[in-house]
């Protein structure tokens, strides 16, 4: 069969995209943060022996694609998938699917990466997966500054950060202090009295040193925050995210990125990226704005407006 350009262009909306030199396609099943359960993973690989070439590869925001649907298999595909509670899609000016790194499990987790990728997924790319964006919407969950996940390389990314008081006066002065030893960023140093300081300027909150002083100098808990990034791109343009002044509480997450998805879609330019939007207009009007409510109380009014046009 001839497919055509406007037939490539329909099916690209809901998730398939085209194999190159082919008439096949790849269609990306999405997922939130690149969880799957061991149930998803094996209707993944019975569709993708049914109905493509039997191979799926992982895209690098962590959705599994399924190589070599011929054009006239896709809805028998997305048919299959419905009947697992599995979709396909992921593209267009709208929110992405959601990515986030294994900080739910990994030693250096800050954050439950994986639950709030859950949330996000839930808030942004199912409930406003309708809402046309100025261009497309990444982002990325990480569970500490490692920045496995790139979160500063996202339109909005997160990062998992611990906020402690140093209990300096239960410090002991040890000869080999486990603090010092295990703070990558040498931020710890010794005082005139031998015993140990923080230097708030070499700290990035990784967490890395939470428990290590047998003696409680720094706390065995501490408190989860998060450091919001906005507009960040890679690939051919590259800017790093802008890092919003302060550090936000977990709960306070879905709203601030609500914000920030109110904000670019009203100022955006169709195919203009958040970075250049924040860039263009200003980071500090930005941020006043992101941390104010003006823009959840015109939320539908924002919604419904049209994309802007140069």
């Amino acid at each position: 069969m001839s497919i055509s350009k406007e037939d490539v262009m329909k099916v690209k909306g809901r998730g398939f995209l085209r194999n190159r030199g082919t008439d096949n396609f790849s269609g990306r099943v999405v997922s939130y943060g690149g969880v799957y359960s061991s149930e998803d993973l094996l209707a993944i690989s019975e569709c993708a022996s049914r109905y493509g070439c039997g191979k799926v590869s992982f895209t690098s925001r962590l959705s599994a694609e399924i190589i070599g649907i011929p054009y006239d298999k896709i809805e028998e595909a997305e048919a299959f998938l419905a009947e697992h509670n599995l979709y396909f899609g992921g593209t267009g000016a709208k929110v992405r699917p959601i990515a986030a790194c294994k900080g739910t499990t990994c030693v250096f987790g800050n954050i439950d990466t994986q639950a709030i990728a859950k949330t996000l997924h839930e808030r942004f790319y199912i409930e406003m997966g309708t809402v046309k964006l100025p261009h497309k919407f990444k982002i990325g969950v990480g569970g500490c500054p490692n920045s496995c996940m790139k979160p500063s390389l996202n339109d909005v990314g997160i990062e998992g950060k611990k906020i402690f008081e140093f209990q300096g006066d239960l410090c002991r002065s040890c000869k080999v202090c486990a603090v010092m030893e295990g703070c990558s960023m040498k931020a710890v140093v010794r005082g005139e009295d031998g015993k140990a300081l923080i230097d708030a300027e070499k700290c990035i909150n990784c967490g890395v040193c939470v428990g290590k002083c047998p003696f409680g100098a720094v706390p065995k808990e501490a408190e989860s925050r998060v450091l919001v990034y906005a507009g960040g791109t890679w690939g051919k343009t590259q800017r790093m995210g802008t890092p919003l002044s302060r550090l936000v509480t977990v709960d306070e997450v879905p709203e601030i990125i609500e914000k920030i998805l109110l904000w670019y879609k009203e100022n955006g330019y169709a195919k203009e990226r958040l970075g250049k939007a924040i860039d263009r207009i200003g980071v500090d009007a930005f941020e006043a704005k992101i941390f104010s409510d003006d823009l959840l109380r015109r939320r539908a009014e924002i919604i419904e407006a049209p994309i802007k046009e140069r």
